[in-house]
């Protein structure tokens, strides 16, 4: 019979790729985790792992077994928490995603506070990953909710539920020497015909990307194609201040939401020496969303929604308003 430490101890070799590691991730013997995993490979029939001397990969059996694992894990934990709700919120364990996000937008770091101050016996396990990344984890069952930043076109995992948390404007950060600093809204085509002092007028200056997978980035180049240009793909930052630093240093031109150069919690000091200009196009916005899987919420994110102020899995109107709008 499969028991659930066989699962634990199998997903923690696959995910390290090491019968040793996984050991010690367990708190076990190493003969004793490869004994459990040798009565699954017994029970299920089939090998799980390809072992050489130098690695440990996953069988097409193994690969298959990894998200059902997951799902039977996850749905066990869930429902430790909701007998402990019972008796009220005192422990539990939330896995969460978050991309980068300024307090004026969504100030996710004063939520997380006010969760701890309310919930203090909940274990947090707080994960930071492009947005596309963070949105399969919430699919698969390793977060519980994240949030994210998607453009809305972008088609949604069936069965989760999308609320948007907050519509920042982007803004172009430009060297103060740069041919439109001072100006009022510009449209990308302007920022694209008018190089600051890395290159000569007429120019495509250089664009300093956010990260690929992002949210962010997926915006930028939204925007900069309903303006019929190709956005520069050769200088990725992964990090909104160093974007921010590197533009204000004269390197190049960035695009990144208003709330992260501008009001509380953002890195509006690092603009000095720069100019932040407004964009006519205003249909590039930043969207901040929090993303989860309504069937399989556990208490403990269920109170982190109520925290977020927004609708659970209960709130009709919140979860029809997500879903005219796919991730």
């Amino acid at each position: 019979m499969v028991e659930l430490r066989h699962l634990k101890y199998f997903l923690a070799v696959a995910e390290t790729g090491s019968f040793t590691r996984a050991a010690t991730d367990c708190f076990v013997a190493q003969s004793a985790l490869s004994q459990q995993i040798a009565r699954l490979e017994s029970e299920v029939g089939a090998r799980l792992f390809d072992r050489t001397s130098r690695s440990v990969r996953l069988t097409a059996a193994g690969r298959l077994l990894v998200p059902s694992a997951r799902r039977i894990l996850a749905e066990v934990d869930n429902a430790r928490a909701e007998l402990d709700a019972l008796t009220g919120l005192r422990r539990g364990r939330l896995r969460l995603g978050l991309i980068q996000t300024a307090g004026g937008a969504a100030d996710v770091a004063a939520v997380l506070g006010e969760y701890r101050r309310r919930h203090p016996g909940i274990e947090l396990h707080v994960r930071s990953a492009p947005s596309a990344e963070m949105v399969a984890a919430v699919a698969e069952g390793t977060l519980d909710l994240a949030v994210v930043g998607l453009i809305a076109d972008r088609a949604a995992p069936a069965g989760l539920v999308r609320q948007v948390l907050a519509r920042d404007p982007l803004v172009a950060v430009v060297p103060g020497t740069h041919p439109l600093a001072g100006r009022g809204p510009v449209a990308l085509t302007e920022l694209a015909g008018a190089a600051g002092p890395a290159g000569a007028a007429g120019e495509y200056p250089t664009l300093i990307q956010g990260a690929r997978g992002t949210g962010l980035r997926h915006q930028v180049e939204a925007a900069f194609a309903r303006a019929g240009l190709v956005a520069d793909q050769s200088f990725e930052i992964g990090q909104i201040h160093d974007m921010v630093r590197l533009a204000a240093a004269g390197v190049g031109i960035t695009v990144v939401p208003r709330s992260a150069v501008r009001g509380p919690g953002s890195c509006e000091s690092l603009t000095t020496g720069a100019a932040v200009l407004e964009l006519t196009d205003a249909a590039a916005v930043n969207e901040v969303s929090v993303v989860y899987e309504a069937e399989r919420l556990a208490p403990a994110a269920a109170a982190f929604l109520a925290v977020l102020g927004v609708g659970g899995p209960g709130d009709a109107d919140g979860a029809d308003e997500a879903d005219d709008r796919s991730v």
